[in-house]
């Protein structure tokens, strides 16, 4: 008994904690904004893109709910090798930042659309170095193109979103070639489905992917595409 009524009064102390410790609203909400004006040309195989916006995890989940991703991980883009983990990463010196690596079936979905979606849902283009409570350029808003379409693409789309003044701030999302992309720890996959519950994911990763449902119904898939599908739990 007194074991259960520690238990008890310790999970009302960490909600307590949590409701004083948490903003007023999510950290970055969804922005209805138009699809882009210049796309990629119609391409046959798997096609990747690279993406940062923030913490990983939401990242990672909303695209693993994303039609035509066949595969999504997350990692670092933008540092070395040696530099290449967890520990080294969230020090903000290493040059990288949390990205995830986006496997997809250009015949489902364009290079285009998955840079809607990542400007609409994923997260806020206007925050430099930062995502919501997350603090450093290993957070950053970063494109990684994988070709010079890509680049062309993803270029005219910021200078599309930003004339159009979609943000009330203007886009600084950063564009350039990935060099080298590095698959993050395995207890870093899969984190969003594996761990639903865990405040930082409910309360500002979950709403990302309610908003993927609600703005890109037609792009949206209830099952997610897993990196360790044994391993999910819900």
């Amino acid at each position: 008994m007194r074991r259960t009524a520690l238990a008890t009064l310790l999970a009302a102390t960490t909600a307590v904690t949590l409701a004083f410790l948490m903003p007023s609203r999510a950290a970055e909400e969804a922005v209805v904004i138009p699809a882009p004006a210049l796309d990629a040309s119609p391409a046959s195989g798997i096609q990747t893109a690279v993406l940062a916006g923030g913490c990983f995890w939401g990242v990672q989940g909303v695209f693993q709910h994303t039609a035509g991703v066949v595969n999504a991980v997350s990692g670092y883009a933008g540092g070395t090798k040696a530099t290449a983990d967890y520990q080294a990463v969230t020090s903000g010196r290493t040059g990288h930042a949390e990205s995830v690596e986006i496997k997809y079936d250009p015949k489902k979905i364009s290079y285009g659309k998955i840079l809607q979606i990542y400007f609409s849902v994923v997260h806020d283009p206007t925050q430099l170095n930062r995502q919501g409570p997350d603090v450093g350029p290993q957070y950053r808003s970063a494109i990684f193109t994988t070709s010079d379409e890509q680049k062309k693409v993803a270029e005219a789309y910021v200078a599309q979103l930003n004339g159009a003044k979609v943000f009330n701030k203007p886009i600084v999302t950063k564009i350039g070639a990935l060099e080298a992309f590095y698959p993050a720890e395995a207890y870093h996959q899969d984190y969003l489905t594996l761990h639903p519950n865990q405040p930082y994911i409910a309360y500002n990763d979950i709403p990302k992917v309610e908003n993927l449902k609600k703005l890109f119904a037609d792009n949206y898939i209830e099952k997610p595409t897993l990196v360790n599908a044994g391993k999910a739990t819900n």
